[in-house]
């Protein structure tokens, strides 16, 4: 569908806010309890909003309170998107090969429990699933990294939360989001497990755009989320951010911009708005984190047709 050239500008974000917790249920608890500062979205107020590291609960009971807090101060989304995320969802193996099954580190994705630090969408425009590649296992991904010898080899996902493809009605016509929230690509050994796999976790809608999995998007697209990898600095393969950034199909809208600082490490850049080369940006940023969400800024942009 084209976009009518009369179309407002559509403001995209992406926050890996710290919307998780270590039981089912306590976020609800906290959000009923003591409400965060939701400052950067407020002071944002995108239109279409993916969080990156938020429970997920059946019925979408803590997004909906979450979604009536920004409501109560304003800011309305009447849709929501989140499906069950690969987070905390039991392999049945002893990935990280200390003895035991059912740890964190045995999930397809790392997690404390089933749904821990998933992923969800708020927008004002209908949405719907596109495709879901969030079951495709990691050996069958295009140039997999995986190792012949992987605890998990014959069933490990490759996403570590999801990767959907979502379809946005918004007025000016269909928008597709690709998402992800890839593996930080540390906390393992020499056999860089985790760095393999925030590779290939990356490249995913690359290989969409190409043809080589799934059906190509027929509208225009924007890839945003959680690469949890910056194209020069830090640990992971870093070619892999790179190829993503100079892929034909996408613009990068802030070269070089940190989107995080860590006392650890620095700032850097993980959290991205990629759109498609065929729309336009009118506007771009990232607005700093609240103090009791965690160190990540909202990457946030603006598009409208060239």
């Amino acid at each position: 569908m084209a976009w009518a050239a009369c179309a407002d500008p559509v403001r995209l974000a992406t926050w890996h806010g710290d919307f998780s917790r270590k039981g089912p249920g306590l976020l609800l608890a906290d959000l009923e309890k003591a409400p965060p500062d939701l400052g950067p979205i407020l002071a944002t107020g995108p239109d279409i909003l993916l969080l990156t590291d938020v429970d997920y609960d059946a019925g979408l009971v803590a997004l909906g309170k979450l979604r009536d807090l920004l409501a109560d101060q304003g800011l309305r989304y009447p849709h929501l998107f989140a499906l069950r995320p690969n987070t905390g969802m039991a392999t049945g193996l002893d990935i990280d090969g200390d003895g035991y099954r059912g740890g964190p580190r045995d999930a397809q994705g790392f997690g404390w429990f089933a749904g821990q630090g998933g992923m969800a969408l708020l927008s004002r425009y209908p949405v719907e699933l596109g495709a879901d590649h969030s079951a495709l296992l990691w050996k069958d991904a295009p140039d997999s990294a995986i190792a012949a010898d992987d605890p998990a080899h014959d069933v490990q996902r490759l996403s570590t939360s999801a990767h959907w493809a979502l379809r946005v009605a918004t007025p000016g016509g269909s928008l597709t989001l690709l998402t992800l929230a890839a593996t930080p690509p540390v906390f393992d050994g020499p056999e860089d497990r985790n760095g393999r796999r925030n590779r290939d976790e990356v490249l995913l809608w690359t290989h969409v755009l190409e043809g080589k999995v799934g059906a190509v998007p027929d509208t225009p697209v924007a890839l945003i989320g959680n690469l949890n990898l910056d194209p020069s600095r830090g640990n992971g393969l870093q070619e892999a951010a790179r190829q993503v950034l100079e892929h034909a199909r996408l613009q990068d809208p802030m070269p070089g911009v940190d989107t995080v600082t860590w006392d650890s490490t620095g700032p850097m850049r993980v959290s991205y708005v990629l759109p498609d080369r065929a729309l336009s940006v009118t506007g771009r940023g990232v607005t700093p984190p609240s103090l009791d969400l965690g160190p990540h800024g909202l990457v946030w942009v603006d598009l409208t047709l060239p």
